[in-house]
């Protein structure tokens, strides 16, 4: 009986990145850039696309435009262009967005991205600057178009220098299409030319993805737009590729249409069918002049550029003596790694990242804070290394000393003496120890006759006499020195 051979489905995927930049002002105007003020109290006539204003670049936006691509391994172009890209929507008040089209700011580049075990090299294609719509305000209880009552346009955020960064369809699975996102976001702050924050809108991804026909070309391909965390991009792309499946299985054809992927209810939708480029009529943009890029003026933007996250992780690993994942973890956030270095300088390198990748990390996570927005300073932090290596609070006692200097701000020795929560030591530990055999006596016996799993027991005893402020590995041995065990 002939089993019928199943068709091997490889994914192909390329994202598409929106990253705001980190400046003060618009892309084309002197309005500020800002995040939850009041709708439309940061606008002008520029932005608001009023008739004879007229547009001048944020140079600022151009370095850190440069800078991002040379980040990603990028070629800059020497000349760059912006076009007019038109269409009509709510948002977009001029009825067309000033971005780049055939000669954007850069071209070429590459990222190494980790994936598991393995580095998966994903290309980019083009980097190119342009400036957001505003935010249009779904009124309903979806928050979305469909099913809404009304929408409203916030102009705040129209104008705000943005970033497109497109990839190569390279990635091949969901998972590393994840690992890629994260990436760049960590690579982008890193550099310190956004915030990259999702909740804020200042990272945005959409996703290209297709199944690759058995003949090794390309399928057809759909777009997923507007996902909101990398984990919903992960899940997203999953689900699709399973429709995909799906549809090719029963005989049927993929069609190119732009999809949205609803995480409630694991579903995508249609939403229209893709659009091409001379869709949108793309000239030069007659008001602004082409950007000349000298080398000299590159090569001074390369020089400012800080470490990228795989070179700290490396010196982290080689430095500090710290383990691949250790490191991997502290450099994550750029601005948890410095809160590192500084306790590292003053503190034993290996319990401050012990200390801050584990305890700390969980404090900021649970209460939504920013290392930089802690109340616990790095030199908080090498104190209270330095009581625990001294002595002075067992490490148990230490956790709750960090609880309480995260909540208040106040100094570990402070916490310590007001809380009563000082190391037990020496004699006094020697007599909570005898009063623990005393009122135990059968499994001190059964100890002095060499049952060592009643040990622990014991100790337990030891630290619930003192509210856990003994050291249990100096307890444990004067037990068993005083059962002679």
């Amino acid at each position: 009986m002939e089993v019928e051979e199943r068709r091997t489905y490889q994914a192909v995927i390329g994202l598409e990145f929106h990253v705001h930049l980190a400046t003060e002002t618009k892309m084309f105007c002197g309005c500020r850039v800002v995040y939850g003020d009041e709708p439309n109290t940061h606008t002008c006539p520029v932005c608001l696309g009023h008739p004879g204003t007229l547009p001048v670049v944020n140079e600022k936006a151009i370095e850190q435009g440069v800078m991002a691509g040379r980040a990603l391994n990028c070629d800059v172009a020497e000349r760059a262009v912006f076009a007019r890209k038109n269409y009509f929507y709510p948002d977009l008040p001029k009825g067309y967005q000033i971005s780049q089209f055939d000669e954007p700011i850069c071209t070429g580049g590459y990222l190494d991205v980790p994936v598991g075990d393995e580095t998966v090299r994903v290309g980019i294609t083009r980097l190119h600057l342009e400036e957001d719509a505003a935010k249009n305000v779904h009124v309903g209880e979806s928050g979305r178009m469909h099913g809404s009552v009304g929408s409203l346009v916030d102009f705040n955020r129209g104008g705000t220098p943005l970033m497109e960064i497109v990839t190569e369809p390279d990635i091949p699975s969901p998972e590393a299409a994840r690992a890629t996102a994260n990436y760049l976001k960590e690579i982008m702050r890193a550099i310190g030319v956004s915030e990259a924050d999702m909740e804020k809108g200042q990272l945005r991804c959409d996703a290209n993805v297709s199944i690759r026909n058995p003949d090794g070309s390309f399928g057809v391909k759909t777009e997923l737009k507007n996902m909101n965390s990398f984990r919903f991009v992960e899940r997203g792309l999953a689900r699709e590729l399973e429709r995909q499946r799906e549809i090719l299985e029963n005989g049927g054809k993929i069609q190119q249409t732009t999809l949205h992927y609803d995480p409630e209810t694991d579903e995508v939708h249609e939403l229209r069918s893709k659009e091409f480029a001379h869709d949108y009529r793309y000239f030069p943009e007659p008001d602004l002049l082409p950007l000349e890029l000298s080398e000299a003026w590159v090569r001074d933007i390369e020089g400012r550029m800080p470490e990228l996250p795989d070179e700290l992780r490396a010196r982290f690993v080689e430095q500090y003596g710290l383990s691949p994942y250790d490191a991997s973890v502290l450099t994550a956030d750029r601005e948890l790694a410095v809160y590192y270095e500084a306790v590292a300088a003053e503190a034993d390198p290996k319990q401050a990242a012990n200390w801050i990748s584990g305890d700390l990390r969980s404090l900021l996570n649970e209460s939504g804070t920013e290392i930089s927005g802690a109340e616990i300073s790095p030199e908080h932090m090498v104190e209270l290394i330095g009581l625990v290596q001294g002595g002075a609070i067992s490490r148990s006692a230490a956790r709750d000393v960090l609880g309480r200097v995260f909540e208040s701000g106040d100094s570990p020795s402070a916490v310590v003496e007001r809380e009563g929560l000082a190391s037990v030591g020496g004699d006094e530990l020697s007599g909570v120890v005898e009063e623990v055999i005393s009122a135990n006596p059968d499994e001190a016996e059964r100890v002095k006759a060499g049952d060592k799993k009643i040990v622990g027991f014991l100790i337990g005893q030891v630290m619930k006499a003192t509210r856990g402020n003994a050291d249990g590995g100096r307890a444990r041995e004067i037990l068993l020195q005083k059962l002679d065990a």
